[in-house]
């Protein structure tokens, strides 16, 4: 029933048919009842699921749909007990990175080969297996998570040794606005000592939201476009030290928006900086073909995206 259930939701997304029911939601508990429904599939296998959740890492809120993001964590612990020995651990945690909640699902199961790893989230996807594991499944299970994380504006990834080395999952989602603030330091940063004026173009609301915020509490100003022709227009008639650009825009993508931001006859020479969930060398080049002068993988790293902002600043001071 759970393997049709989740091919529904998968023709579901593709179809655009699938629409998340978004509130603020505190991760643990979402963490909480992900666990419960695991518990019993673990005890049949004789597993231990060892849950690492610091008492200040309980307060962490996110934007999402409970019980889709429940799905997506229940799916997780459902795969490390399906690809684990009977009577091992299966580790889960929950940290805070940054502007970012981290959860990690550690099994040290069968792992995942080298030649996989980059083709584990494509549907009908399987790492290797003995062939007497009946419950090995479809594949499934994981594109259905990748889904599901990205349309929260967050973004997973999976690291494995190899065979027989277990596997680990990491999602990283974007916490609410007003803990985005709260973790950024009051004692002024000296890379902060310049504004930027930063164009944001992103799609995702939620996504959008966060990262304003932090560019916000780190003390520049901020503007938002949805898509990228909105943007264009808003450059059209306005500078920016900035501009992010969002590479999985409707309409027009965001290698696109790139080239017409430089043929704009008013443009300034405004930092382009591409935000993509494919940190690949080829994907980097791809970027910088299409005239953006850096490329960030999504969770954007504070530290990294504040020093381009400060140099964004100085440079259009000089």
């Amino acid at each position: 029933a759970r393997l049709i259930d989740d091919l529904l939701d998968i023709a579901r997304i593709t179809q655009g048919r699938i629409a998340l029911h978004t509130e603020p939601s505190s991760l643990a508990s979402i963490l909480d009842r992900a666990l419960e429904q695991t518990r019993y599939s673990a005890q049949s296998r004789r597993m231990n699921l060892v849950v690492s959740l610091a008492p200040e890492e309980r307060t962490m809120n996110v934007s999402a749909d409970p019980a889709r993001l429940q799905q997506v964590i229940s799916n997780l612990i459902h795969n490390a007990i399906k690809f684990s020995e009977p009577g091992g651990n299966i580790d889960v945690s929950l940290r805070r990175k940054g502007a970012h909640a981290v959860l990690r699902v550690r099994d040290r199961g069968i792992g995942i080969s080298h030649e996989m790893l980059p083709r584990i989230f494509d549907l009908f996807t399987q790492a290797d297996a003995p062939l007497h594991r009946a419950n090995g499944g479809l594949g499934i299970g994981l594109t259905l998570v990748k889904q599901l994380v990205e349309m929260h504006g967050g973004r997973i990834q999976v690291r494995s040794e190899g065979l027989g080395k277990g596997t680990e999952f990491e999602v990283s989602l974007p916490m609410l606005r007003e803990q985005v603030e709260q973790i950024v330091p009051d004692a002024p940063n000296p890379r902060s000592s310049k504004c930027a004026s930063v164009l944001v173009v992103e799609d995702n609301p939620d996504v959008a939201e966060s990262l304003i915020a932090l560019l916000e509490a780190l003390g520049h100003r901020t503007r938002v476009a949805s898509d990228g022709l909105a943007a264009l227009e808003v450059l059209r008639v306005a500078s920016f030290d900035a501009v992010l650009v969002d590479i999985g825009l409707p309409g027009i993508d965001g290698y696109e928006v790139a080239r017409r931001i430089r043929m704009l006859p008013n443009f300034n020479g405004s930092r382009l900086i591409a935000l993509t969930g494919y940190g690949q060398e080829e994907d980097r080049q791809r970027a910088l073909r299409a005239g953006f002068d850096q490329h960030l993988v999504k969770p954007v790293n504070v530290d990294h995206l504040e020093t381009l902002m400060a140099e964004a600043a100085s440079s259009h001071t000089k």
